[in-house]
């Protein structure tokens, strides 16, 4: 499978796509007057401790105070809790303690940033984690022979560490790995897959050469202060690939490309002879319609090949994705025509998981299958198209009514939510009132005003739409309003009126 990074940089933003294939898998954009927190570690105040929830609000100097749960503080407490003890929140801070927290999880919503006591610091080949003194590898990393080589090179090379004994996914939370109290441990990551022992000892000896620089600025910080901030997005895509995974990395601007061979030299040399410098008149997402599909993924509605489609519905609480056949009529049976659909948008969803960056709880409609081998292809076919999702990702069997449960971790927000806001005329709701609906909601208030004051004359001021039904369609019902209140009714349309505005003026 060929895959391409495409770099675009403007001075207000920086979108990097994956293709693979000729086709947008994914999308990350960052913009400079609102970088992402994920991984930044900050000196932060302990605003309020609320014993009821188990958790604490944390001042990091963000527009909303973070979130940090007892299950994510460091301390004697929490390793009897994680064996299974119930410890009070207010055992483990109190109000006013300065503590030194990392961002887990972005702002989303109304939501703050969620934070974590427990430590990761990444490099090219290895996650140091200053909390444990074990050492994991990537479950990523299929070979069993080549996981146990770089687990002994490590272990050789820190000979206090202690294997872990747990399985380990790329974003291995320090809390499973604790054991007792040590100087830092290891985590090899998926890039690491036939390093050499050199290259190994040279991050070893970079990342503690980060942790005592870290250590020192949060000696001197301020509370609120950041003491250390992940790398800017290329950086952070060219630090965390694997040598298996890019065939060409294009940057359409000059001076990004000159910092990233600076970098790549430095901490990924492999890479270098595959990064190139765009210098096309033709914008670079517009290759393979890049900036196209981008726009397609904030669309409701996900067209598949065979005639079928998908609908996706983003809610506070969770995704929902319906499968639908559309226009697909098959040509031998109705179940050989939904096991088909099913199949495609198995695939579809996969992608636009990943394209859409959408996390936390996705529920998916697939059409009901009559046959439970076909049920079982279905689930087996999403399992394998999300195996090349980078996130963390659970699937449920299908149940009783036909759904699947999906849960990906959600560390950033969506592209919805960093490209869009809420709709200012339905205010996210998707749907306004229809013009006859406010027609009649003019009527009850017209009746209601006339009860209350003495007036002369009513001046009814709406949106296009609304007046013209109401001289048209709705001209009896006006008519025989005036007979009834006796008094005349008069109507203005307002041009910076949205459907559902309107105002009833006593004249």
């Amino acid at each position: 499978m060929s895959e391409e990074i495409l770099v675009n940089v403007t001075p207000q933003e920086t979108r990097v796509a994956f293709v693979e294939n000729g086709v947008l898998q994914e999308v990350l954009i960052e913009r400079a007057r609102r970088r992402g927190f994920v991984g930044n570690i900050y000196l932060g105040r302990v605003n309020r401790v609320l014993p009821g929830m188990g958790a604490a609000f944390v001042d990091i100097g963000l527009a909303r105070a973070a979130f940090l749960h007892v299950s994510d503080i460091v301390s004697a407490a929490t390793r009897e809790a994680i064996s299974g003890e119930n410890v009070p929140i207010e055992q483990a801070v109190h109000e006013g303690q300065q503590i030194v927290v990392q961002v887990a999880k972005e702002p989303l919503g109304t939501k703050g940033a969620r934070l974590t006591t427990y430590l990761s610091i990444p490099s090219r080949y290895l996650v140091f984690m200053p909390d444990t003194n074990s050492v994991g590898v990537s479950q990523r990393i299929e070979s069993e022979e080549e996981r146990t080589r770089l687990r002994d090179i490590v272990l050789t090379l820190e000979p206090g560490l202690k294997p872990l004994s747990v399985p380990v996914g790329e974003a291995l939370t320090a809390a499973a790995a604790i054991r007792e109290a040590a100087t830092g441990g290891f985590i090899v990551r998926t890039a690491a897959e036939g390093a050499a022992a050199a290259d190994l000892l040279a991050d070893m000896q970079f990342l503690r050469r980060l942790w005592t620089s870290i250590q020192e600025r949060t000696a001197i910080a301020k509370p609120t202060a950041a003491v250390y901030e992940d790398l800017p997005v290329v950086l952070r895509v060219i630090r965390d690939l694997s040598a298996s995974q890019a065939e060409k990395i294009r940057i359409d601007s000059r001076e990004t490309f000159i910092k990233v061979r600076a970098f790549a030299e430095e901490f990924t040399p492999d890479l270098l002879t595959r990064i190139e410098h765009y210098p096309g008149e033709r914008p670079i997402l517009d290759l393979y319609s890049t900036e196209d599909e981008i726009q397609r993924a904030l669309q409701r509605k996900v067209d598949l090949k065979s005639g079928g489609h998908l609908v996706i519905d983003q809610t506070e609480a969770m995704t929902t994705i319906d499968v639908n056949t559309g226009g697909f009529v098959g040509h031998r049976n109705l179940e050989e025509t939904i096991f088909k659909t099913n199949l495609e948008a198995a695939q579809a969803i996969a992608r636009q998981l990943r394209l859409r960056n959408l996390g936390g709880i996705i529920i998916v409609d697939f059409i009901d299958m009559l046959e439970e081998e076909h049920r079982r292809q279905v689930l087996r076919a999403l399992e394998k198209s999300l195996e090349r999702d980078h996130s963390k990702i659970t699937i449920s069997d299908v149940t009783s009514l036909g759904l699947v449960q999906v849960t990906r971790k959600r560390t950033r927000e969506s592209l919805e939510h960093v490209l869009c806001e809420a709709c200012p005329t339905c205010s996210g709701r998707g749907s306004i009132k229809s013009a006859e609906s406010i027609c009649y909601e003019i009527f009850r208030e017209i009746l209601r005003e006339q009860r209350q004051y003495d007036v002369q004359k009513l001046l009814v001021v709406a949106a296009q739409a609304v007046v013209d039904l109401l001289l048209d369609e709705e001209s009896t019902s006006v008519a025989e309003l005036e007979e009834f209140i006796g008094i005349p009714i008069r109507f203005q349309v307002e041009t910076t009126y949205t459907q559902e505005q309107y105002d009833v003026v006593l004249l």
